[in-house]
């Protein structure tokens, strides 16, 4: 079933959407790779310092397949061991870091209790399709054997991420099937792309004027695949997989004017019809990236309602 859109998105998006409508600044596609990336920078930049306090902070680097991977691990107080998220950030593959998402992730460890390790992969088009998802694989690997020096448990892994880092979970997810690597017990897919969206009636409602625009997403696409036959390999759009029977369980998150709305619907029906148990949950007034809208100068009551959805399902899976 397609999900709703509501007639107009929420009231509290129109200043963010008004401002976005009259910048003088190029649209990403539009730019170098290296200045769209800085636009980004500039615009979450928290130039007042992070929005919330936890136990600690680490910023550390891991075994990746192109040598060190950074990653910034997230500890909130409490008891151990308990669950881990590894966190993969979204931006198209092309765009977005560590730092664009680390309120995103010190919130997820705050509301949830668990320990957060976000993920800094590699980006196209310097590093194009699979060199994202080795990154994030390698990433489950370490975390299968050094999940303990977290305070962590190898049984309680979940994958998640936003957008691109959505894609990036759930294809770790079925990379480590198939390779009867180690098993997440959890998937959090925040509005993840996961198939073709251009036959999608969200990318046509939603082509222009809700911040993720139609031209951006065929500029991520044309960075990200080298080769156009990569473009239907089922590890960069797993819902092309012909069985996903066996993936983790999943939350997944999706908003009414995002043109990825009814892409992360559909890998949610195919989860469920494979077996996966899955939790959705759909904000009809949203816009692509509202679940990192939750501090001033842009802060939803619907962003802190989404962080509760999510919390809950995670510990009624894993506590």
């Amino acid at each position: 079933m397609t999900p709703t859109r509501a007639p107009e998105p929420h009231p509290a998006l129109k200043p963010f959407l008004e401002t976005l409508d009259s910048a003088e600044t190029p649209a990403l596609h539009e730019l170098p790779v290296d200045e769209a990336r800085a636009v980004l920078d500039d615009l979450f930049d928290d130039a007042d310092g992070p929005s919330i306090d936890l136990e600690s902070v680490e910023d550390r680097t891991i075994d990746g397949p192109a040598g060190d991977l950074p990653i910034r691990v997230y500890r909130p107080a409490g008891e151990t061991p308990r669950p881990t998220i590894l966190f993969f950030h979204g931006g198209g593959f092309v765009v977005g870091s560590v730092d664009e998402h680390d309120d995103t992730c010190r919130k997820l460890a705050a509301e949830t209790g668990y320990t957060v390790a976000s993920v800094e992969y590699r980006l196209a088009p310097e590093h194009p399709f699979p060199a994202a998802l080795e990154d994030c694989y390698a990433a489950l690997e370490w975390a299968g054997d050094e999940i303990e020096t977290l305070g962590g448990d190898r049984d309680r892994i979940v994958l998640a991420g936003d957008s691109a880092g959505g894609n990036l979970a759930t294809a770790t997810s079925l990379l480590s099937r198939d390779r009867g690597g180690v098993e997440p017990a959890h998937q959090l897919l925040i509005y993840p792309i996961t198939g073709d969206i251009t036959e999608t009636d969200a990318y046509e409602e939603n082509a222009e004027g809700y911040f993720l625009d139609r031209d951006t997403m065929e500029w991520f696409d044309d960075c990200y695949f080298e080769r156009e036959i990569d473009r239907g390999n089922v590890y960069a759009r797993p819902r092309l997989a012909a069985d996903l029977s066996g993936l983790p369980p999943a939350t997944v998150v999706t908003a009414g004017f995002d043109p990825l709305r009814d892409d992360g619907a559909r890998y949610a029906e195919r989860l469920e019809a494979d077996g996966v148990p899955v939790t959705h949950y759909h904000y009809d007034d949203m816009i692509h990236g509202f679940f990192g809208m939750f501090a001033e100068p842009m802060n939803l009551e619907r962003a802190h309602e989404a962080y509760d959805d999510v919390g809950r399902d995670l510990q009624r899976a894993l506590e």
